[in-house]
């Protein structure tokens, strides 16, 4: 059979028009009301997901849970493990010390009836730990001042009764009112402040502050609390100044593996009573002093980030000042493993986006170890005290997600996790999205077009390829173009859509896709 030349060059035209020209239309778009979920079921054949790096200081307790989807009972082995680390077979835990710095290449082994899976994970040991960003949960979001011991121990019980764990979600963090309150009449917030030797005190509804750490570090998770550089929290609690090295101490001898330090009282005229009086413990008045004088901004971070160096333990150090006087420029100098650079996020389109948006040209102060906050995640129950479902439109909360993972924010869940809906349970297990986040290259996504409402933000990834989101901030749907030319790439390419985890073909110098208003297409291109 003869082939007439001019057709087959009328078919190579098409087909490379249809490459470059066609425009994804997902099948099931997500509405403004429908809580469509997209993120499919985990196979039952095993999957590791956790960050393919790890970061511990020589000398310090070393916890971590191989995070893997997949049905159970399921079998873990891990080969050139180094010295000083033992993985448990059934729970996947690898616990121990190492005493040499240095890099360590091991390869996970998950397996269970269905079949196996491997993963290559980088353990370095050195000065720097939270090598990808902090992943867990809070407890300001949902419960305010009401925190617990109880509802702290339920919260990490539905981490891992959720699957949560084997996401990666790894944190448990107690935020403000732990601590004795000031001003409270609640009994359950009264008592002495400090004992006799300036060790800080818990209130009433935390009797027993190590035995709660040891709890959370037996499901294989972490813990974290807070704290503020200045004589009183928010909230009006104990706080750390003029007793940083005592508190620092207090936290690591409880077992604590993370501290969020809360501007709040600090004022720099407070350094003139350093250890001469306690006249500071008088005040009352918080919100600090917005100073623009970067040493006097710099020095409360530094008192404290000395008093954890001292300490034998791992400890997450995150800041939060705001962003007053441009912390993502000095937030690194001062040793943070994250700095928020904005105020309080609420769950609503105008704070989400706005915060979300506003982190364009950060970036390049972002890297392993040290990265910008945007405030904790808006989803689920919450409601600072009175539960509620978070006022974000399931296609803003696909939003939200998304532009956090392609920011390498820290990821911190501020719903109640015990009453997780199978929507949210969607949007915080969909492996091949939290992958953005926790890419070991830790590279912050970047504003690479705009075009009014029509955003579109690209990172580069360990392997070479590049996540994309296209985001229409408008209010009617829109086709958002990606330009490869504006991510450095050339030709054909192959996108996969992340949320919905399926390949969509290949493409040619650009990738265009029909948004929903407040809607997202975040895809991966190789």
């Amino acid at each position: 059979m003869k082939h007439n030349p001019r057709y087959l060059v009328l078919l190579l035209c098409i087909f490379a028009l249809s490459t470059r020209a066609a425009v994804y239309a997902p099948t099931n778009e997500v509405s403004d009301t429908a809580a469509t979920i997209l993120t499919p079921k985990p196979l039952p054949k095993p999957r590791i997901n956790s960050a393919g790096i790890f970061g511990v200081r020589p000398g310090t307790p070393f916890l971590f849970t191989v995070a893997a989807t997949g049905e159970r009972p399921m079998i873990f082995s891990a080969r050139h493990l180094p010295a000083g680390l033992h993985l448990d077979a059934q729970s996947g835990r690898i616990t121990g010390m190492l005493t040499t710095p240095g890099d360590y290449t091991v390869t996970l082994h998950a397996k269970n009836r269905q079949g196996s899976a491997k993963q290559r994970f980088n353990i370095v040991c050195g000065p720097k730990i939270g090598l990808t960003p902090a992943m867990g949960w809070n407890s300001w979001n949902c419960f305010a001042h009401a925190v617990s011991e109880d509802k702290v121990k339920a919260a990490a019980d539905a981490m891992v009764a959720s699957g949560l764990i084997n996401h990666g979600w790894t944190y448990i963090n107690i935020d403000d009112f732990w601590e004795v309150n000031r001003d409270s009449q609640d009994p359950t917030l009264q008592g002495p402040y400090r004992d006799t030797d300036g060790r800080i005190l818990p209130n009433p509804r935390f009797l027993d502050m190590k035995g709660l750490a040891d709890y959370v570090h037996g499901l294989g998770l972490k813990i974290g609390l807070y704290s503020s550089p200045g004589p009183w929290t928010c909230g009006g609690c104990v706080g750390s100044f003029d007793h940083e090295q005592l508190d620092a101490q207090q936290y690591a001898d409880w077992g604590f593996d993370y501290l969020k330090y809360d501007w709040c009282s600090y004022m720099p005229s407070l350094e003139a009573e350093r250890g001469i009086s306690t006249n500071y413990m008088k005040l009352k008045t918080w919100g600090g002093s917005h100073t623009k004088d970067r040493e006097q901004l710099m020095r409360p971070y530094q008192v404290m980030r000395s008093a954890l160096d001292q300490q034998p333990r791992d400890i997450i150090y995150s800041l939060c000042q705001y962003g007053m006087g441009n912390v993502w420029e000095w937030g690194a100098e001062v040793g943070g493993n994250s700095w928020r650079t904005t105020g309080d996020i609420r769950d609503n389109w105008k704070s989400m986006s706005r915060i979300g948006f506003s982190q364009n040209g950060h970036e390049k102060y972002a890297g392993p170890g040290h990265f910008n906050d945007p405030d904790m995640l808006v989803v689920g129950q919450l409601g600072w005290g009175a539960l509620r479902p978070t006022e974000l439109t399931p296609n803003e909360q696909y939003t939200h997600i998304s532009l956090w993972c392609l920011l390498t924010a820290p990821l911190l869940i501020g719903c109640d996790m015990t009453q997780l809906d199978d929507f949210t349970l969607g949007l915080l297990s969909n492996d091949e999205v939290l992958a953005v986040d926790q890419d070991p290259l830790a590279q912050q996504a970047a504003r690479v077009s705009k075009d009014g409402d029509l955003e579109v933000w690209a990172k580069g990834m360990a392997d070479g390829s590049h996540a994309v989101g296209l985001f229409n901030r408008g209010e009617s749907p829109a086709t958002v173009e990606a330009k490869f030319s504006d991510l450095g790439l050339k030709g054909k390419h192959r996108v996969r859509d992340l949320w919905r985890q399926k390949d969509i073909g290949k493409f040619r110098d650009s990738f265009s896709a029909v948004v929903p208003r407040h809607g997202v297409v975040l895809v991966r291109i190789w």
